[in-house]
Order: C-alpha cells, then structure tokens, then sequence
C-alpha cells in the first residue's frame, strides 16, 4: 500500500501531522441550518475535515418488520427497526452539495461514506477528494471495488471486521489498481469501553498489513484518540455534535465543539512532542547541564594536606572536575591552601 496519501490539498505520511476528521452523522438532527453549524464547529476546532454518510433508509436497508431487521443488540438503538433509524439518522442529499460549498470556504476537505452505487454517483458529480468506507461496508466488496476503481483515496474503519474481511477489503482495492488505503481501527460499539479499543492492534495493522493506520474513535473523551497518535495513528476520526443535551441518534458519544479543539490541540502538542530519534541536547538541555555535579572543595584545606571525602566532594554546579576523578583524587596531596566552595581542578594536587 501507498505510505503517502493526498486528500485535498492535505499529505499524509509519516512526517505529516493527523489528518483529523469531524464526523456530522446524525447530528444534524435533520435541521439544515444545524448541519451549517456542525461545519464551522469542525473548522473553529482544528479538524482537516468534515465527514457527512450519504444514503437513505431506502439505499441502505428494507423497509421490514421481521426479527432480522429489528435492532436488539444491546445498543443506543434497540427497540426501533433498521429502516425507522436510517429515517431519522440519514443526510438529506440535496444539502451536501451545498454543505461542501460551505465547508471547503471555510479551508475544510468534504467527503462522505457512501453505501451503494447510486450515492458513489451522486459524490463523484461532487468530484469528492476521498471516500470512506463504514465498518458495516467493509464486508460488501462490490461497493469496495466500485469505489476502489475511482483512484482516489480510500479510508476503511474495521470496527467489525475480522482478519479475513480487512484482508479481502485490501485486495479488492489492490485488484482495482488503487493503493491509496488507509485502515482505521475501529470499535463498533457506541460508546467504546476503553479496555476494547486495543490500540496495539492498530499499531500491528500497520505491519501486518503495510498500510497507513489510524483510528476512528468511538469511546468518550479525547484520550484514546491523542494515546493513537503518540502509537503513530495519521488519521483521527471523532463525532462532532453542537451539544449532546440536545439529542439524536449519535448525540450520546459525540464530542462538542470546545472538546473537539482541545483533543486536536493535544494532538498538534504529541505531534511536537514525539520529536525524532536524538541524543542531542537542546540549547535550554545544554545551559542546564551547568548545574549538573561536578568535584568541589568541601572545607578549606591547607597545603600539604590530603583529599578525604569530607574536604572534597561531589555537589551541584558543573564548575570542577568531572565525578570520574573522585576516587582517584582521595589520598592526594593538594600543593597549595584551597578554599571551600572552590571547583576542583588538576593543578590544585601533586
């Protein structure tokens, strides 16, 4: 797989910052100018990006009452059909045009999930600079390749994947002549316990699978998200809503605007912070070391008398002889009268 990846005008290698992706989903709560809002939030926090899923119920799922369709896992969901939800959760189309419009003014790359061919048609008119495929599509390769062939890049969330399913979803965009992928690690469940996230299984699809990783994030809070960059996550994708008080159906583990900076602001401080591999001080590391230990005079000494390790000593500053020489300078003569608080130095002994 490719190790450098263009989305707009935006490099992801491994010398770039993250690329961090603002989610809307549902929070728009099917208020148009709501939508407008979640856009600028993604801009005034720091995102690269802002994320919309582009489908309907009818594009997604059957309209149907049976066992199958209904939702009884245990989730935010449960008591409503897959139909009924796709109703209340999906983004009208005819916003998205203009929602890009919107977003890219504002210096912000627009792209979506899409979840058939007919919404891959719609986002090509839009000329899109990326697509993602959802956890749930990672499983329906003909969307995969059909995407794949495009050329652009592709992001995959694995949040229900197995081994087998990533390995397929990887070489269908291979077969497809696109190697522009980049693999998130990803939880399906809403919220994420902490303890299932398993951040070493990112840093291990990197090379299992020679890919570009990252994570779309679905526990609470901004830590998971900064801990994957410190592993070396590229790429962030976190839910972003005005405010979880005001409900919808992804509201409960969506991050509100002033959250969403701070974890883009503690990512740009990690990304400064891992630095590269050296041992060179720093300017402020190299005036420090003047107050590292040295050798000094511990109590005034007269010539002709010898070193002890009362009357010589290793303290704070860096002024006399390096620690080294302490045992080799016991038992020595100094041949002149030495004052306490002197730094130790060679001409002092015989």
């Amino acid at each position: 797989m490719n190790h450098e990846i263009k989305i707009g005008n935006r490099i992801i290698n491994k010398n770039s910052g993250t690329y961090v992706i603002a989610e809307m989903s549902g929070n728009h709560n099917m208020d148009y100018n709501r939508a407008i809002e979640i856009v600028k939030a993604a801009a005034e926090a720091g995102a690269d990006a802002i994320k919309v899923q582009t489908y309907t119920a009818d594009t997604i799922t059957l309209d149907c009452n049976d066992p199958c369709f209904q939702i009884t896992q245990g989730t935010l969901w449960d008591g409503t059909t897959l139909h009924k939800l796709y109703e209340k959760a999906y983004t009208p189309w005819e916003w998205q045009p203009k929602l890009q419009k919107i977003a890219e003014d504002l210096g912000l790359d627009f792209f979506s999930s899409p979840f058939d061919f007919t919404s891959v048609d719609f986002l090509e008119k839009m000329n899109v600079p990326a697509y993602k495929i959802a956890s749930f599509e990672l499983t329906d390769i003909p969307l995969i390749k059909k995407v794949a062939e495009l050329g652009k890049p592709v992001i995959m969330s694995t949040g229900i994947a197995l081994p087998e399913d990533i390995e397929l979803a990887l070489e269908t965009c291979k077969k497809a002549g696109n190697e522009n992928v980049i693999l998130l690690k990803c939880c399906s469940a809403y919220p994420t316990p902490y303890e299932d996230i398993n951040l070493r299984t990112m840093v291990d699809m990197a090379s299992k699978y020679d890919c570009t990783i990252g994570l779309s994030d679905h526990t609470m809070g901004s830590a998971v998200s900064v801990a994957a960059v410190a592993m070396g996550a590229k790429l962030i994708e976190k839910h972003l809503t005005l405010a979880r008080a005001d409900g919808g159906v992804d509201s409960a583990f969506s991050m509100e605007p002033a959250e969403f900076k701070e974890m883009v602001d503690n990512i740009r401080i990690v990304e400064k912070a891992k630095g590269k591999v050296t041992y060179d001080l720093a300017p402020k590391q190299m005036a420090e070391r003047e107050h590292a230990r040295s050798l000094f005079i511990a109590a005034d000494i007269k010539a002709g008398e010898i070193l002890t390790p009362e009357n010589l000593r290793s303290v704070r500053p860096a002024n006399g002889l390096h620690t080294k020489y302490y045992e080799e300078l016991l038992g020595r003569k100094v041949v002149r009268d030495c004052k306490y608080g002197e730094p130790m130095s060679w001409d002092m002994v015989e």
